[in-house]
């Protein structure tokens, strides 16, 4: 099972290291990540692979916000099957 994480917010060091380290944390692999920043606003893409993690998707993306939190950008998670069908034409 793969999820879509995305973060967005004001560039700032140390975004990538943090969203890397919780996902790290929790057993989840990084299986995709494209990110960009546009005149000071950092935007992040990972598509990850939940297949070894223990952890159910609302303990990570609780995981995830509360970094954002700290960070000050907006992280969340959700299953790739939920995001493509928002996004399908």
């Amino acid at each position: 099972m793969k999820g879509i994480v995305t973060v967005v917010g004001l560039d700032k060091v140390g975004i990538i290291a943090s969203v890397c380290q919780v996902l790290a944390s929790l057993n989840v692999n990084i299986l995709d990540i494209n990110q960009t920043i546009t005149d000071g606003y950092f935007n992040m893409m990972m598509v990850v692979d939940l297949e070894s993690t223990t952890s159910d998707i609302a303990l990570i993306d609780e995981s995830l916000k509360e970094i954002g939190r700290e960070l000050g950008v907006v992280i969340q998670i959700q299953h790739e099957s939920i995001f493509s069908s928002m996004h399908r034409i």
